[in-house]
């Protein structure tokens, strides 16, 4: 039976719960660096739920450009864990002003912050990054600056298939996520969490691979 766009943003908003219930994990300490991590994780489902939000409206061009904030959201998250230095998250977790703002805006661009995870990170989650980079990032980053991808697709019109692919490829990043709030929380009872869960939403994602 032929899936519906409904059917997906319904068994989507199914895994969205059972990956937030996630956020409820205690990091395994409570240094700037965890805490600062699990706070972008929390940003990246944010966008995760925004999108099915505003595809469920017919908003199809805002949706699209948030599935790369969630990207960007889940790269820092990494990036502040794996490689960030002390400084870099002193700026993020300060006070905010208009001082500390300008200096928070001088931390790496994530091309750097990719490059930097390599050889830190696990080397199947920053796999999965660079993959995306590769084939998502250039289409999503011109709906986010009003490109040719933006107008095309605005002014005549969003296939359905292009419509489950993004949101396929949001689940794909939320998983990513779930995970790394495992990594933060230490593992121990929830090693097995995601795989199960991986398991049960397969038809939520583009070319599952359960580990």
């Amino acid at each position: 039976m032929e899936v519906t766009l409904n059917t997906l943003l319904s068994r989507s908003a199914e895994l969205e719960a059972n990956l937030t219930e996630l956020l409820a994990l205690r990091p395994c300490d409570d240094s700037e660096r965890a805490l600062s991590s699990r706070v972008m994780c929390s940003i990246a489902f944010e966008h995760a739920e925004s999108a099915k939000i505003l595809i469920a409206s017919g908003n199809f061009t805002s949706a699209t450009g948030l599935v790369r904030l969630q990207y960007e959201a889940l790269v820092r998250a990494m990036w502040i864990l794996y490689t960030a230095s002390d400084n870099d998250i002193t700026k993020l977790m300060c006070d905010l002003t208009s001082e500390s703002a300008a200096r928070g805006n001088k931390i790496p661009l994530l091309s750097e912050m990719l490059d930097n995870l390599s050889g830190k990170a696990p080397a199947e989650a920053l796999r999965m990054l660079l993959e995306f980079k590769q084939y998502s990032w250039r289409p999503l980053s011109s709906f986010v600056h009003g490109g040719i991808h933006a107008i095309h697709r605005h002014g005549k019109g969003y296939p359905p298939k292009l419509l489950y692919q993004t949101l396929k490829i949001s689940n794909g990043v939320s998983i990513m996520v779930g995970m790394l709030l495992v990594i933060l929380h230490g593992g121990g009872e929830m090693r097995g969490k995601m795989p199960q869960i991986q398991m049960e939403f397969a038809d939520c994602f583009i070319d599952l691979k359960v580990t």
